[in-house]
């Protein structure tokens, strides 16, 4: 049985070190295991040819044609939209994502985005830059400065990351109002649940929307101009999802208007985000640069996913994290 790693990428943490395929062999000495190294990755084709398992970020459909023996596709990013094409949905090629890898440290980065909006920390950083000692300024801007306690945050998708920042967020005696496709799959965390149709309802009542979703048919494009009218006019958009969960243009007018506070947003629909993206420029946007998933566990987490899922896969059991190929999550 082979095993084909696939896992180069420009951003350095983001390519798997050394010592993952070598304790892949370690470990399971009856696996063929191939790596493909560099961004070009030469000879992927001919490799793939006879490849039982492949370890990778994404795979074309004219790259698919080469696949005869695959049977499962896992990616190391929790976002799958990718591999979302036509030949693939129709297949029998299981897919797995890395949701629960990167779980943990997104719904702290999105605590961090939260608390820092509410204390208005970027302001306190502009003063500290201009040596003014704030502090009559910063409680006079609007909005003012509040508490995280007893706000209302409208989380839209309660996927592993969802959810791991709802049990975060109730710490923090949050009120946690839960969207998601299954509303009856319970609140969760959340003090409440309610479906995706019933987001413009609850929407007038949320502090912070953090957006969570999985890209989908039904997601693309979810905060367009109707929906961003619908917030409050002193609430935060918060996006650790993917940018095109974003009505770009429908946000950047909302925020040089001031119809909304603010928003802290740390994926695009284009990254590296283009030094002349209006983003740069409103003082009411916290960018982070997609650091929301970053930690030195990061290959650990996915070694113990990818080796559990590997014994599970050897031993005929059912895999961990699949994706439905039918609704792309």
């Amino acid at each position: 049985m082979k095993l084909l790693i696939a896992l180069y990428h420009p951003f350095s943490l983001w390519t798997a070190p050394a010592w993952f395929d070598e304790r892949l062999r370690q470990d399971f000495p009856d696996l063929t295991i191939v790596r493909l190294p560099g961004a070009k990755y030469e000879g992927f084709e001919r490799e793939l040819d006879d490849a039982d398992v492949l370890l990778g970020w994404s795979l074309k459909p004219e790259q698919f044609a080469h696949a005869k023996k695959l049977r499962w596709i896992h990616s190391p990013a929790a976002a799958v939209h990718q591999l979302m094409y036509p030949e693939m949905a129709a297949g029998p090629v299981v897919i797995t994502n890395a949701r629960a890898v990167h779980a943990p440290v997104v719904a702290e980065h999105i605590l961090a985005l939260l608390l820092a909006l509410a204390k208005r920390l970027p302001s306190a950083m502009r003063y500290q830059r201009e040596k003014v000692w704030a502090q009559e300024a910063m409680w006079n801007e609007s909005p003012t400065l509040r508490e995280a306690a007893g706000s209302v945050v409208c989380v839209v998708g309660m996927g592993s990351i969802g959810t791991e920042f709802s049990r975060r967020a109730q710490a923090l005696e949050m009120h946690v109002v839960a969207v998601r496709e299954h509303p009856g799959r319970g609140a969760g965390f959340a003090q409440e649940v309610v479906g995706a149709r019933e987001l413009e309802t609850v929407l007038p009542r949320a502090d912070f929307v953090v957006l969570c979703a999985p890209v989908t048919t039904a997601t693309r494009g979810l905060m367009n101009a109707a929906r961003i009218a619908c917030m409050k006019k002193d609430a935060y958009l918060i996006n650790v999802g993917r940018g095109t969960l974003i009505d770009d243009a429908a946000l950047i007018a909302a925020l040089r208007d001031r119809r909304i506070a603010g928003a802290a947003l740390d994926v695009f629909v284009e990254e590296p985000l283009p030094p002349d993206s209006p983003y740069w420029t409103l003082d009411n946007v916290l960018i982070t640069p997609h650091t929301a998933a970053l930690t030195d566990k990061l290959w650990e987490r996915h070694y113990r996913l990818v080796s559990e899922n590997l014994r599970r896969f050897l031993a005929r059991q059912p895999l961990l994290y699949v994706v439905n190929k039918q609704k792309g999550y």
